[in-house]
């Protein structure tokens, strides 16, 4: 079967491929969007995105509400197809108007829930440092990202109720990402991972001010080790600023892992000191009908067949759901302030086994 698309009339090949087609075997190649947007009161947040999984032959898409206590989400699964220039599953779409500036997702309605959302951009688009793992010598993430901070318009409809999307008060962060991470049914293991996989510790604030937009990206090995650095401020007159190696301190609720804020202190090229202080306004874990890792009930490129929909609500207060969340990411709403200003955005954060700076030795450790 020819794989030729739509795409394939631009001069934009890395390969000597059909653009359909990845440049990679590997199983678990993808090519995703993730949105996020609030009101910044803590009071809802709505969490959606679409990925493309050539090599699964699968394509698929959700959004997410959390609010009253409850997540909500509506999943989509279909086969994959070669209109990329229009991506959607089955009543999911998104549009471009106006490339890394302003993007539109609709959610036809769809068992009770529908949305029609404008994203636009506050700020360039940052380019992400490379973001590398491996298990043993095995690659099991090789990805490029690009992230964006904006504001929202439109409504959310959830059982009859509208929400009105003012782009006044609501903001939120993006992503597009590609390249290799774990993706759909468990692969086989083989043989023992050497060494064994003992944790990871993950750190993402994304946070919008009035005069600029930072975008922080930590990642740690269980001793502590950084695997990944990168801090960045945008101001609104053009200036990107690489700001220096941030010093984290989570501050955890007692007998959890589940982060009320933090402070992060990084420095000006001068050495002059940057300190943000961050809040959690709402927690939603990721991995609680989001589909991201360590979700027992729906995963990212995982065939359900075709034209797959369904809806899911969960309980937060469910003993059996808060279980989960030191086993996955979480995304809260976040508030900040630096140097008298105030901000809002994402402070995602997750610390999944040992993490020697954290005091946690293993797996079930929680902070004092």
């Amino acid at each position: 079967m020819s794989g030729i698309g739509p795409l394939d009339e631009f001069p934009l090949h890395q390969a000597p491929l059909p653009l359909a087609w990845a440049n990679s075997s590997d199983r678990n190649f993808y090519d995703r969007s993730y949105f996020n947007a609030h009101d910044r009161t803590g009071e809802i947040m709505v969490i959606s995105g679409l990925g493309y999984y050539p090599n699964l032959g699968t394509k698929d898409a959700f959004i997410l509400v959390a609010r009253n206590g409850k997540q909500t989400a509506v999943h989509l699964s279909d086969l994959i197809d070669q209109d990329r220039m229009n991506p959607r599953v089955g009543n999911y779409r998104i549009e471009v108007p106006d490339p890394l500036k302003k993007v539109r997702i609709v959610l036809e309605e769809t068992e009770g829930m529908s949305a029609d959302l404008t994203w636009e951009g506050t700020c360039p688009i940052v380019q992400e440092q490379p973001h590398v793992l491996r298990s043993g010598s095995r690659v099991t993430l090789d990805a490029q990202r690009f992230a964006q901070l904006g504001t929202w318009s439109g409504t959310i409809v959830v059982d009859g109720e509208e929400i009105t999307v003012d782009p006044a008060t609501w903001l939120g962060s993006r992503d597009r990402s590609w390249g290799i991470r774990p993706v759909g049914e468990a692969e086989p293991p083989g043989a023992p991972a050497d060494p064994p996989f003992e944790g990871m510790w993950w750190l993402y604030v994304p946070m919008q001010f009035e005069d600029f937009a930072v975008v922080i990206i930590v990642q740690e090995d269980p001793d502590g080790f950084r695997t990944l650095n990168d801090c960045t401020r945008m101001w609104k007159d053009g200036r990107v600023e690489q700001l220096g190696w941030p010093l984290i301190d989570i501050h955890y609720a007692s007998g959890t892992r589940i982060p009320t804020g933090a402070t992060i202190t990084a420095a000006t090229p001068e050495g002059k000191p940057v300190v943000i202080e961050v809040e959690s306004r709402l927690a939603v874990p990721l991995h609680v009908g989001g589909g991201y890792g360590g979700d027992p009930d729906w995963t990212h490129g995982m065939w359900k067949g075709e034209s797959f929909t369904e809806r899911v609500t969960y309980d937060m207060a469910d003993q059996a759901v808060q279980g989960r969340f030191m086993f996955g990411c979480v995304d809260h709403v976040g508030r900040a302030t630096l140097d008298g200003a105030e901000g809002f955005g994402l402070f995602e954060h997750f610390c999944i086994g040992r993490h020697d700076p954290s005091g946690f030795t293993d797996f079930f450790t929680l902070a004092p």
